[in-house]
């Protein structure tokens, strides 16, 4: 089958993407845009550029693509039960020639408040009357040969929720705050020879095992988590704090990096299975514009991935990469069950890279970050920091049915990143390797690229 080609982004495109479609003016007026930036699930992508998301971003430039096939489905998630008063549907060329509307209360049973088979694509404004926390647009006939594609799913009504605080418990603040960033949309010039990368390693071995405790999510509560395998930093517990962590030793192969990296214990039945050796934590750019990443300020902090998330949740998040891997098997949602003898288990995630620039922690340790839509921060989130990617390596091998996480099943993966650089040291790394466009290991040097130099020295610390 053909390959759907699309349009390559030009800069001018990239420049309106920040232009925020108008809200259907027959809305009523009481009614709020509800479903704009909210958790999104779809039943499939057509590729890498037509995520869930981009269908509720509020950009006319981007859009959700599913596979060529019936049916299909795209689900917003509203964070609360709601009233829905009025959907609008902006189709791109594939459009649904019957589809339902659907609601519900917990993602499971649906309910139809909508329903045609005559549909012609276009904008559509959709009046309902329904009520729930989900809302999902449920395709069952194209209109073309190609799959369902939609620019923009508005969900409008009145939700019980109540508008979450930006201040109080959980929330520590930035200081100075990070203010008036607008996110780039601009597309880096062409060189020769061409960026390919824009990153740089950071090496860190276990520096502590089998600890149920997490300072983020759990602080001052020793024993009060998973058991955790803990990188980086060598004196992270729960009470650990940013001088804390400051004043403590490193794993990591360049000294300026205490960070604290965690996440759940791999289990082999009763048995923990530790990753041997440095494992590799990449920071890249998430953002098409690399030049526009800075680095992390001291103290923030966050959590990648749910210990709560299904296996679709693990699937489609946006920081789902390559799942997991062994031997020639990859792309898998859990653990395999199998694994060739003598092989490892790998896991690839990456986090978020856009951070709001006023808390270094939220609530939910997650609010104050964003990943990119198509390769740009949103409003809410316009700072552009590195996206940091784990990429794990567990040995384990043969029958892996006993196989799991100290959180559960395999699609339970998260992790925790507590950053605790030396300011001048990760500013270095970032402007050498990612704002620079290479492809550095964690001295900062590029094997591709030796004219342009490292950032640091043999010792991997900034030259005198």
């Amino acid at each position: 089958m053909r390959k759907r080609i699309l349009a390559p982004i030009g800069a001018t495109l990239l420049t309106a993407a920040l232009l925020v479609v108008a809200g259907n003016q027959s809305a009523q007026a009481a009614d709020t845009l509800l479903s704009q930036g909210k958790p999104a699930l779809a039943s499939s992508l057509e590729n890498g550029e037509s995520p869930a998301i981009a269908a509720f971003d509020g950009r006319a430039d981007t859009r959700w693509g599913s596979q060529w096939a019936d049916p299909q489905w795209l689900r917003v998630d509203l964070g609360a039960t709601a009233t829905i008063t009025q959907v609008v549907l902006q189709w791109e060329t594939a459009y649904a020639k019957a589809f339902q509307i659907q609601t519900s209360p917990d993602g499971n049973a649906w309910t139809s408040v909508y329903s045609t088979t005559t549909a012609a694509g276009g904008t559509q404004t959709l009046n309902v009357n329904g009520t729930g926390r989900y809302v999902r647009m449920y395709g069952t006939q194209r209109g073309t040969t190609y799959g369902y594609s939609l620019y923009e799913f508005k969900v409008y009504g009145t939700s019980t929720a109540t508008p979450p605080p930006t201040d109080g418990p959980g929330y520590v603040y930035a200081n100075p705050p990070v203010t008036g960033v607008v996110p780039s949309t601009e597309i880096p010039p062409a060189t020769n020879p061409p960026v390919t990368h824009r990153e740089f390693q950071a090496n860190c071995s276990v520096s502590r095992t089998n600890l149920n405790d997490d300072p983020i999510v759990f602080p001052g509560l020793p024993g009060a988590s998973h058991s955790h395998t803990f990188m980086g930093n060598r004196t992270t517990n729960a009470n650990s704090t940013l001088s804390s962590l400051q004043a403590g030793g490193t794993s990591c192969i360049t000294p300026g990096d205490k960070t604290g990296y965690w996440m759940p214990t791999l289990l082999n039945g009763t048995t923990a299975v530790q990753p041997d050796g440095p494992q590799v934590i990449y920071y890249k750019s998430g953002v098409i514009d690399y030049r526009s990443v800075r680095p992390f300020p001291p103290g923030l902090r966050y959590v990648v991935g749910s210990p709560t998330a299904t296996q679709d949740e693990f699937r489609n998040a946006p920081g789902a990469v390559e799942g997991f891997e062994c031997g020639n098997s990859s792309f898998n949602w859990d653990i395999p069950a199998n694994c060739p003898a003598g092989t490892q288990l790998n896991a690839r995630y990456q986090a978020p890279s856009c951070w709001n620039g006023i808390h270094l922690d939220s609530p939910d340790h997650k609010s104050h970050m964003a990943y990119p839509v198509n390769g740009v921060c949103p409003t809410s989130h316009p700072v552009a920091v590195p996206m940091i990617e784990f990429k794990m390596a567990w040995p384990v091998s043969g029958n892996m049915s006993q196989v799991r996480f100290s959180s559960g099943r395999g699609f339970s993966f998260h992790y925790d990143v507590y950053n605790v650089w030396d300011p001048a040291t990760l500013a270095a790394l970032v402007r050498h390797c990612i704002n620079g466009g290479l492809q550095c290991n964690p001295r900062g040097f590029d094997l591709y690229k030796p004219e342009r130099g490292a950032a640091l020295n043999e010792n991997y610390e900034l030259p005198r």
